[in-house]
């Protein structure tokens, strides 16, 4: 029986693919999980017509995340902290506060984007890797110095 994906299916098929599948995995499953349609003339032309929205609609977004990843690249940012007679600093620096400075550059990244082991605990300069869709990555340095 020949369908069209309407959601991806693991390993069986991707959204908009048409693929013949038994009849009954179609009928019994796919079907009425609303996770495909039945192919016909009609429906080919919907799903290729949807293919193409979908594939400008992800083109669009990889332009949109290149510019913004090309923006932040090489970044610096000073994050000042207290710190005490000796040298260390009386608050650890997590992605949280990475997070905050960066919205106050004008920056809207999310928490998991960003990829620290650990909070930062010294004062110094530290490369911080921040990760975007479509595989793609900037880097930043975060420079920690003393509050003043």
């Amino acid at each position: 029986m020949k369908i069209i994906f309407l959601e991806d299916v693991e390993k069986v098929g991707k959204k908009y693919e048409i693929k013949d599948v038994a009849s009954g995995y179609a009928r019994n499953f796919l079907m009425p999980k609303g996770l495909a349609k039945l192919a016909d003339e009609k429906t080919i032309k919907w799903a290729e017509m949807q293919k193409e929205i979908s594939a400008q609609k992800i083109e669009k977004e990889l332009e949109e995340t290149q510019k913004i990843a090309s923006s932040i690249e090489r970044l610096e940012l000073v994050i000042p902290v207290k710190i005490g007679k000796e040298g260390q600093l009386f608050e650890s620096v997590n992605a949280q506060k990475i997070i905050d400075k960066l919205k106050e550059a004008g920056f809207n990244i999310e928490k998991k984007q960003i990829i620290l082991d650990k909070p930062i605990e010294e004062v110094g300069e530290f490369p911080i890797k921040i990760k975007f869709d479509h595989n793609l990555e900037a880097e930043i340095s975060i420079i920690i110095a003393e509050e003043k």
